[in-house]
């Protein structure tokens, strides 16, 4: 007897990380009421990002994770947050410095809009933060530093790589609060342009809320089926 699809769960947050807001549509319209959650990224963003956001969420019902990584003098992150929350989006990402954390906390006000810190991009390793110049330690050391004094300047969450959720998850400021996943792969998906990875399974395990998934999805030959399967796997989860 053929076992029926899993419905959505909104663990699972699809990266509509393609051209433009038509084929953000398309996508959505593709996946259908397989997923709850999605992410829109600056790529998008000149590309009708915000338009998207505001039709997926006002016209579709779906939950908005608006992934800007915004970086800037207070002043200007407060102002950009406070005019992004209009969107009624669900997270947004700021870069995990404490002075735009407590700016981009400051401009969400009372909004529901939950703060997200990047803490160290899971593109990255050791050798690119030499590159960068950032100070020299352990990357797991450092991405739970960043995590802890975002948290305690009032992030509502943090961004890290499913190598770091359990620790970040163990951290006493984490108590009560996110942890978004991305570099998340199904078992035997190409990594792209992610370094440090895990499976949709081990990822909740460790410690995460959310995994954003993108390019296996909507990559795939069938973006509904390959959704089907990861929520399956959630599922077990």
């Amino acid at each position: 007897m053929m076992q029926p699809a899993p419905s959505s769960d909104d663990r699972l947050i699809v990266a509509l990380d393609v051209p433009d807001a038509l084929q953000g549509l398309k996508l959505a319209s593709e996946l259908g009421d397989a997923v709850s959650f999605y992410k829109i990224g600056l790529g998008m963003l000149t590309g009708g990002g915000l338009a998207l956001a505001n039709e997926l969420k006002q016209d579709q019902d779906k939950k908005i994770f608006l992934d800007m990584k915004l970086f800037d003098i207070g002043a200007t992150i407060e102002a950009a947050v406070r005019g992004l929350c209009g969107y009624d989006l669900d997270l947004l990402t700021v870069h995990g410095d404490p002075n735009v954390v407590r700016a981009a906390a400051e401009g969400r006000g009372t909004r529901a809009t939950k703060i997200l810190a990047v803490t160290i991009l899971t593109s990255l390793d050791r050798a690119d933060l030499d590159d960068g110049c950032i100070k020299s330690g352990d990357l797991r050391s450092l991405v739970l530093e960043r995590a802890a004094r975002a948290l305690e300047a009032g992030a509502d969450g943090v961004i890290a790589s499913p190598q770091e959720a359990e620790a970040i998850r163990a951290l006493p400021e984490a108590a009560g609060r996110l942890i978004v996943t991305p570099g998340v792969r199904p078992q035997g998906a190409a990594r792209g342009d992610q370094k440090r990875t895990a499976t949709p399974a081990a990822a909740i395990s460790a410690g995460a809320d959310h995994i954003v998934v993108g390019r296996p999805i909507w990559q795939a030959e069938d973006p509904r089926a390959a959704a089907h399967a990861i929520l399956a796997e959630l599922s077990g989860s």
